[in-house]
């Protein structure tokens, strides 16, 4: 097996530092023009900054990325860099890059990195269905060419294939991979990624539901669709998972309405409406996505105005 040496690449040393903790995959809001809404887009990372988020994710699957062209995923990443630098120095920008070809996907890494990403997430190569061995001979490519860290991304009900724990194993030993996100919710899965878990490698729910299980099995943070609009309750949810039990609970208790709603429809559509009642912004999504089914949205809005009624009650009792 090739790797890298932290030398060459940030590889391991840039591993040192911790990719876990609560990390929104944003949505990318649009005007009605259909070009990006960059002063939303402020707003939408304000919010995760002011939550106490370590990251974000741009240009990922819920960021519409394959509707952005080459020009829009330069702007949103150097827009998304130049906020979090003046809001929060050292806040990361990890970006979406995978593709279904391997060089198409090191072609969008190194433009990532060009743009100002700290890290690239790469989803298994959707619809082409490689062999496990293809997919060990796909990862480690774009980890031997990138400049930034790769953090690994297996959503198997979206692309297809499944990115299994016995090759997660020999990726994770390569020295410019960081992390994996995983989206299959299945304990026995999250319990055989844990046992590659290091300082070195940390292993990521990619599913809100089953977020706290995961946290309570070890797994080191969430990179979450719900963040998106409530950043505040998913980092208590992050946080309870690790030292509260009974908070931990009722949190749960409290957000599976709010899960079940962001599911009703295919991701993005339901958070592109919730984003959009918080965040003064449109809901406008891109073709062949269309905006949340009318029959859907009182129920979704219902629900996060209860959250948020309840968010401003706790920040008035906690200011007085």
């Amino acid at each position: 097996m090739t790797t890298n040496t932290a030398a060459n690449h940030g590889g391991k040393a840039a591993a040192a530092m911790h990719w876990g903790g609560l990390i929104t995959a944003l949505a990318t809001p649009f005007l009605p023009d259909g070009s990006i809404d960059l002063a939303a887009m402020t707003r939408l990372l304000h919010a995760q900054i002011h939550a106490g988020c370590p990251a974000a994710v741009v240009a990922g699957s819920t960021g519409e990325a394959a509707a952005l062209d080459e020009a829009e995923f330069c702007q949103l990443i150097q827009h998304c860099k130049t906020v979090s630098n003046a809001l929060k120095p050292g806040f990361r920008i990890i970006v979406g890059t995978g593709q279904s070809a391997t060089r198409k996907t090191i072609a969008q890494t190194q433009l990532a990195q060009q743009a100002g990403a700290d890290a690239a997430l790469v989803v298994a190569p959707a619809y082409v269905r490689p062999t496990a061995e293809g997919m060990f001979a796909h990862f480690s490519a774009i980890a031997d060419s990138s400049a930034i860290p790769v953090i690994l991304y297996n959503v198997p009900a979206r692309t297809a294939c499944d990115l299994p724990p016995a090759i997660v194993q020999r990726l994770c030993r390569h020295a410019n991979i960081v992390a994996i996100k995983e989206a299959l919710p299945d304990p026995a899965r999250m319990q055989a990624l844990l046992a590659l878990q290091d300082e070195q490698f940390q292993v990521l729910s990619g599913d809100d539901p089953t977020a706290l299980a995961a946290f309570r099995m070890g797994a080191s943070g969430l990179i979450s669709v719900a963040g998106n609009v409530v950043p505040e309750v998913m980092m208590q949810l992050y946080l309870a998972g690790k030292r509260n039990a009974e908070q931990a609970d009722a949190l749960q208790q409290q957000l599976t309405p709010l899960f079940e709603l962001l599911g009703i429809e295919p991701n993005p559509i339901p958070i592109k409406y919730a984003v959009s009642l918080r965040f003064a912004c449109h809901d406008a999504v891109r073709l062949p996505l269309l905006p949340l089914s009318d029959v859907h949205r009182a129920p979704l809005r219902a629900c996060l105005q209860s959250f948020l009624q309840a968010l401003d009650h706790a920040i008035s009792a906690h200011a007085a």
